[in-house]
């Protein structure tokens, strides 16, 4: 090997060690300017917060439900059970605001499952094309009958929930300042008569110079 390819080697060698030195040396990068996660109490405003509805809102507002439901006379602990649909089926979104109206729907159909078990039965409708399929199964001998046994038919249900969410804004183009009414009004339908046998409203006003974004 000559001498100067031998000169080369060294220099190379040299410099991969400084460089791994220097990897091994140096602190990782930090985000100076970030903010690090926490974690928010649900029924609390968090640090972000605007004029529309927000999850201390849905918590708040179907806890009242729950209650406001519980108290009416034909969901008194008789034995009877009246059945019950609660989804986001006949739910609609009338405001300027987007929002998953499942987390409404769900929480509520959640809260009283666990409060009320003995007062009302919850008929799964959204699914009731997988319910048809494991009938289909059990009546053509595919599978056993299961444990609970067979039904002339899918349950039907006495009553249904449906709602609307409905907004009005104002804004002031002199400062920015933004302002919400929302307005969120459920019913339960007697699936037979058509008869409303329960609604509620909630409703609330907020004003922000500057609005988040719903998604």
């Amino acid at each position: 090997m000559s001498l100067t390819s031998y000169r080369v080697q060294i220099a190379a060698l040299c410099m991969l060690a400084s460089g791994l030195a220097g990897c091994q040396t140096n602190p990782p990068l930090q985000n100076a300017t970030g903010v690090s996660s926490m974690d928010v109490d649900s029924s609390r405003k968090g640090p972000v917060s605007g004029v529309g509805v927000e999850g201390q809102d849905i918590v708040a507002m179907t806890d009242q439900m729950m209650r406001d439901i519980l108290a009416e006379q034909i969901f008194a602990d008789t034995g009877k059970r009246p059945r019950v649909i609660i989804d986001s089926a006949y739910f609609v979104n009338e405001s300027s605001q987007a929002i998953n109206k499942n987390i409404i729907t769900q929480r509520l159909m959640v809260n009283l499952n666990r409060a009320a078990r003995t007062r009302m039965q919850f008929i799964n409708r959204q699914n009731s094309a997988m319910v048809e399929q494991e009938r289909q199964l059990k009546r053509s001998g595919t599978v056993d009958t299961g444990t609970t046994g067979l039904t002339k038919a899918q349950a039907g249900a006495d009553y249904r929930l449906s709602g609307k969410i409905n907004s009005l804004d104002s804004r002031n183009v002199k400062t920015g300042m933004i302002q919400r009414y929302t307005q969120i009004s459920f019913e339960l339908t007697d699936l037979e008569s058509g008869e409303i046998v329960w609604a509620g409203i909630y409703e609330f006003s907020r004003a922000a110079a500057d609005d988040v974004i719903y998604r």
